[in-house]
């Protein structure tokens, strides 16, 4: 058997080449000590804590530590391949989501990845095989070797002191990605879950539209424009699944991908410069910012942080100008909690896979050919009455990891796209494009269109830099022109029809936050006493937009460029919306001080509303 100190030293190294393996695929031009500095005092804690209490059995415990950490290894790698944040305890509270999205986690999966465990299964096997043979033998376990625990005392008093050299002059670092970096990958896990604190909140009652309103840089317009154009008219809002605004007018070897989006964007308000608000909840989290004009939480999806509250929202903003509200999607309403965000939002009811049927299904739920065709004759039915309806339409064949059946496909793909996600990506937002295509014609017919205003856009970015291969990243830089960043990520696309309303591409900058106040000014309903994050895009020269979650805190938008924060302020990176920009001097500390401040009155703002009195 081997000796303490031999157990301790292999284990050592193991860990460190599981360090290397995770810092790899997450971090970017790794310097070549950081990881042993930063990730070993931590592992050698709870060596020696192993050292100091098992007696007996050292190898097995050594061996499940092991497992520990390495599984820990593996969620951040998994984690940050799909999102590009790092993984903590708060992703805890959605590995209920997980056997849902199968499909997503195991695409994101490279074989290699699994290597990442190979010593665990070889030394468990060599445990269990060594157990039989002295079982057999009738050999006798030899009595352990006495632990040096004035040496395990140092070397943890060491490790320690290392330990809070690392954490602790990085705490403050807004970004995630930085800080974790700085840290190390265990110590960043350990300080996110010892250092959970009470927010700092804000007293709602200091939280006025007019503050909001000074912190994005806007003011109110006596006499904005278009306001009431459609007043009377229904809504119905679209909401695609993983669209990105780079579809629109694509050509790939002279083959239109979206051609019934091309259309209606040459026909309509067309919002080229919009982007996702979203957060780990994704499809969900972009109903409630849509709904809500609130941003995302700091942590987890919205559905697990505010359906409990009763949430101003546009469907009980309508419901108080004589609409009726329903939401359509074929999944099970229960999926990222949605049945209690649904109740907090105050739609009239909503339509999910108990009504749709499981035929035809993809992924999670009826195709959207199914979906268009079954919630048309239900949106005759609101038309008919005598109030007009807002409805939400959410798609969903077109979702990660876009493997739809080739069945389903309407175009040929080149061969250099071909099994690419990126190939898989453009075939199933074809798909989606062409049933888009069926159900806007069936409006025009049955004459809802002419009575609508359609709000279209994408509920987040569909294909993250951080999953796609070296020749996917290729692919993407030839559609793009240049290489694939953070800005053309969270790009997605707003389409904005109006009855009466001459087509016009508008440059403005705008967030999924946006489009209630937008709404509201095209049917003139009056938004004086509901507090909203979000600006009427369509009268405001000006937008200040805080991203999270996909991008580090500290991040936002103006009207010039995307900021993404380092360590500090001062290292962060801008990110030119328009290509003969200038290279620097885009964005402001205080445009990132107000950012913060904003996410913070939002946060304080939800969390401070009264709970639900009908759960």
């Amino acid at each position: 058997m081997l000796s303490g100190l031999k157990v301790f030293w292999i284990f050592s190294l193991i860990m460190i080449v599981k360090s290397y393996l995770a810092w790899t695929a997450v971090f970017d031009g790794i310097p070549p000590l950081s990881p042993i500095l930063k990730e070993v005092p931590f592992v050698w804690i709870t060596f020696c804590l192993v050292e100091y209490f098992a007696s007996k059995r050292k190898m097995l415990y050594y061996l499940i530590v092991n497992l520990l950490l390495t599984g820990l290894f593996f969620a951040v790698i998994i984690y940050h391949k799909y999102y590009g944040v790092i993984v903590t305890y708060h992703a805890l509270q959605q590995v209920n989501q997980v056997t849902a999205v199968s499909n997503s986690v195991f695409s994101l999966l490279a074989p290699y990845y699994l290597l990442i465990f190979l010593d665990i299964v070889v030394i468990g096997i060599y445990l269990i095989y060594r157990l039989r043979v002295r079982k057999r033998l009738g050999i006798r376990a030899q009595a352990p070797r006495r632990t040096n625990r004035a040496l395990v005392s140092a070397v943890i008093v060491l490790s320690l002191a290392l330990c809070l050299v690392n954490t602790w002059p990085n705490r403050a670092s807004m970004n995630e990605i930085r800080k974790a970096e700085a840290m190390g990958i265990l110590n960043y896990e350990a300080y996110t879950l010892l250092s959970s604190k009470k927010e700092n909140l804000v007293d709602s009652n200091q939280i006025t539209q007019d503050t909001i309103d000074k912190l994005k840089g806007v003011s109110g317009l006596e006499n904005p424009v278009y306001f009431g154009k459609a007043k009377g008219k229904n809504l119905i809002i679209i909401q695609m699944e993983s669209l990105q605004n780079f579809l629109i007018n694509l050509k790939i070897d002279g083959q239109e991908i979206t051609p019934n989006l091309n259309k209606l964007a040459s026909e309509s308000l067309y919002f080229p410069n919009f982007y996702q608000m979203v957060g780990q909840g994704n499809t969900s989290d972009a109903e409630f910012v849509v709904n809500t004009s609130f941003y995302i939480p700091p942590n987890e999806a919205a559905t697990q942080n505010y359906p409990d509250k009763q949430l101003p929202s546009l469907p009980k903003l309508l419901q108080a100008n004589n609409y009726d509200t329903a939401t359509f999607h074929t999944n099970i309403v229960e999926f990222w909690n949605r049945g209690e965000l649904y109740k907090a939002l105050g739609w009239n009811r909503y339509y999910d896979q108990e009504f749709y049927g499981t035929d035809n299904t993809v992924f999670f739920g009826p195709v959207d050919e199914v979906l268009y065709k079954k919630t048309l004759p239900e949106l005759q039915k609101m038309d008919a009455a005598d109030q007009p309806f807002y409805a939400q339409v959410i798609s969903m064949t077109a979702h990660h990891p876009f493997t739809i059946p080739h069945e389903l496909d309407k175009i040929q793909l080149p061969e250099r796209y071909q099994d690419t996600m990126v190939g898989d990506y453009i075939r199933s937002q074809n798909y989606a494009d062409w049933a888009l295509g069926q159900f806007i014609q069936e409006l025009k017919d049955t004459g809802i269109w002419d009575n609508s205003v359609i709000m279209l856009y994408g509920d987040h970015q569909g294909l993250p830099k951080y999953s796609l291969t070296n020749a996917e990243m290729d692919l993407m830089e030839e559609i793009y022109g240049h290489p694939y960043g953070n800005l053309d990520m969270i790009n997605i696309p707003l389409i904005v029809s109006v009855p009466g309303v001459e087509p016009q591409v508008i440059d403005h900058v705008g967030g999924e936050v946006d489009i209630l106040p937008t709404a509201a000014n095209l049917l003139g309903v009056s938004l004086d006493n509901q507090i909203h994050f979000g600006e009427d895009i369509l009268n405001q020269s000006y937008n200040l937009l805080p991203e999270r979650y996909y991008l580090p805190s500290g991040s936002f938008l103006n009207n010039k460029a995307l900021f993404v924060p380092g360590v500090w302020y001062s290292d962060g990176e801008e990110t030119p919306l328009a290509k003969d920009s200038a290279a620097q001097a885009l964005t402001s500390e205080d445009e990132y001080e107000r950012a913060l401040k904003l996410l913070q009155l939002s946060d304080s703002y939800v969390k401070q509303l009264p709970d639900r009195t009908d759960k």
